[in-house]
């Protein structure tokens, strides 16, 4: 793996796991059947070789992206064009994957034939970070970590993650698993970037107290902090096509922080995205944001904020106009 001095690395919360400060998301590559933004192999290919280039070893993708071509097309991109051993290959379970019983949540039987399906997918013997893409009400927490416990004595999976959810249900999950000796989540995967701070009242300062790295999810909301223009559909085919983020950021005041974020970027005479991901970078626990890229230079510009330390009075101009969200993403 070709290694850009310019890229930074930390531990994935208390664990002793080491990723790359940005992390690649894979939810663009598989088919374009499933989604019309999403690039196939061959258009995706190049996305993978450059991630490497640019010394990124951390790489998210989940079953249900694609229904299962996602993770194939990582797998083989991976094993084509990196050491396995430097990289930190995460997938996800709990969509359902077909219409049928058993096909979906986070029961034993699900999850344990949720994992042996992707690790065949990926065409690797071990997942190193394997995350529930939800928290599943239907199913006893005991059950769920059970399960993923198994899979971690048994080799299958290194280290379990979560990704959004609720304060109290990511506690009650710690303290299962700290009381049955189970393997315990390292990671949340959850909705935060400069437009959406709701996790920062009570998932945050939890993740922070009991070790648990923070790589969230839509770090650009969905693009609209990546804009030079007010447009929120402008710039990509799935802006254009993305309906899911219609309903994350319509709230009042979402327009006066990414104003914000492009008002600084020009007088820096940077991209806006750059400016937000430094901003998320700077907050307390988030050790990757995980940067979805449909063009090369979407990439190259999440690896220079690495390089940005925005001043006290440029976060406070990002944090001024936020106002209070209902909850989303859950």
């Amino acid at each position: 793996m070709a290694v850009d001095f310019g890229m930074q690395y930390a531990q994935l919360g208390h664990s002793g796991l080491t990723v790359s400060r940005i992390c690649l998301g894979c939810m663009s590559y598989g088919t374009s059947k499933w989604r019309p933004w999403v690039l196939d192999e061959p258009e995706a290919k190049p996305f993978y070789r450059k991630a490497l280039d640019l010394g990124i070893n951390f790489f998210d993708t989940a079953d249900m992206y694609s229904v299962g071509v996602s993770e194939e097309v990582t797998g083989r991109a991976l094993r084509e064009m990196a050491n396995m051993e430097e990289i930190v290959l995460a997938t996800k379970v709990n969509f359902p994957m077909s219409a049928g019983q058993n096909m979906g949540g986070l029961s034993r039987k699900h999850i344990v034939q949720g994992c042996e399906a992707s690790l065949k997918r990926l065409g690797v013997d071990t997942i190193d970070l394997y995350q529930i893409h939800r928290f599943d009400p239907k199913v006893p927490i005991e059950e769920t970590l059970a399960a993923l416990d198994h899979l971690v004595h048994q080799g299958k999976v290194r280290y379990i993650g979560a990704s959004s959810g609720y304060a109290w249900r990511m506690a009650q999950a710690l303290s299962t698993s700290e009381r049955h000796g189970w393997a315990r989540f390292i990671s949340m995967q959850n909705h935060y970037n400069a437009v959406y701070r709701e996790e920062e009242r009570e998932m945050i300062p939890l993740c922070i107290n009991k070790g648990v790295g923070l790589i969230p999810w839509s770090p650009l909301a969905r693009g609209r902090l990546a804009r030079t223009t007010p447009s929120p559909s402008e710039g990509t085919t799935r802006a254009a096509n993305d309906q899911f983020a219609d309903t994350l950021y319509d709230s009042p005041g979402d327009d006066d922080v990414i104003a914000a974020v492009r008002r600084i970027a020009t007088e820096v005479g940077i991209k806006p995205a750059e400016v937000a991901l430094a901003w998320l970078l700077s907050r307390p626990g988030v050790v990757a944001p995980i940067i979805g890229a449909t063009k090369i230079d979407h990439l190259e510009t999440a690896v220079k904020s690495l390089e940005l330390t925005l001043t006290d009075e440029q976060i406070k101009a990002i944090d001024a106009p936020y106002r209070p969200h209902a909850v989303k993403g859950h």
